[in-house]
């Protein structure tokens, strides 16, 4: 069930794209927050937000690829595409902003998120957090960092001392399922945290700041870079489209290698498989 990758060559130079890139948008995000902010609209329910900080992030992404690495196609979150990618060739993924909600009310946890894919593989990947300006990097293959500082995932091999992140759906039908699994969970782990950045509780797996993460429903842009530097800080990941493991195609998790079998298990007893 876990991740097994190829390596591609090329990573570090991919990578030194993505922190560039990246880091100019989260600067972007980060200086017009105030106006951006008030231009605020909504997707797939009204708790599920997009302001123009995520567009106007969206946009200088496409526009520096366009000019450091023309013809690679780009899928975003606001804007689509990535469709037309060749055998082999290389597909940026790009969350312009991962954490919306928490931009939106100025809380910290939010980040730029930047990926380089081939084949369906990401191997490079930056995330960048526009309060703290710290940067979370990955290239396959090379490990993992925290401002250059290499990252390793905890060494706890007890569950029940485990610390896990999560998040929920933005629909509140799905959202009552996933509460009801998670309150199943609780009890059988040391505490449940929920930040509200996809791309950030894989770093935070990374840095063995929890020794684990799981949730259901992500878009590709909210993993590619983060589950790339979770597994190269040594975390087992599990992505989403696989079948056959007891958990559902839409379901992401990382873990620490003491823990993760026992989390897998006792995310399945409650319910949390498939929600």
């Amino acid at each position: 069930m876990w991740s097994d990758s190829p390596v591609h060559v090329g990573q570090r130079e991919l990578l030194a794209v993505a922190v560039r890139v990246a880091g100019e948008a989260a600067e972007l995000a980060r200086a017009t927050r105030e106006k951006a902010i008030l231009d605020v609209d909504t997707k797939s329910s009204e708790t599920d937000v997009v302001t123009e900080g995520d567009r106007a992030s969206e946009r200088l992404v496409r526009q520096r690829l366009a000019e450091l690495r023309p013809g690679e196609p780009v899928l975003g979150e606001e804007e689509g595409g990535g469709s037309a990618v060749e055998p082999g060739g290389v597909c940026w993924v790009v969350d312009p902003i991962d954490g919306t909600v928490n931009y939106l009310y100025g809380y910290p946890w939010y980040a730029v998120s930047l990926a380089a894919r081939v084949d369906g593989v990401s191997v490079a990947g930056a995330v960048v957090e526009p309060d703290s300006g710290r940067c979370w990097t990955a290239a396959r293959g090379h490990g993992a960092a925290l401002d250059g500082m290499p990252l390793r995932v905890s060494r706890t091999s007890r569950l029940d001392l485990a610390l896990v992140a999560t998040g929920f759906a933005y629909r509140q039908e799905r959202r009552r399922r996933q509460a009801a699994g998670v309150a199943r969970l609780v009890g059988r782990i040391r505490d449940i945290r929920r930040a509200g950045s996809a791309a950030l509780d894989l770093c935070a797996v990374a840095a063995g700041w929890v020794d684990g993460y799981f949730e259901n429903g992500l878009s590709t842009w909210d993993w590619a870079a983060g589950a790339l530097i979770a597994e190269e800080a040594g975390a087992r990941v599990r992505l989403p489209g696989l079948s056959g493991d007891g958990f559902g195609p839409d379901l992401l998790m990382a873990a620490a290698p003491g823990v993760a079998d026992e989390l897998r298990t006792a995310m399945i007893e409650s319910g949390l498989n498939e929600v």
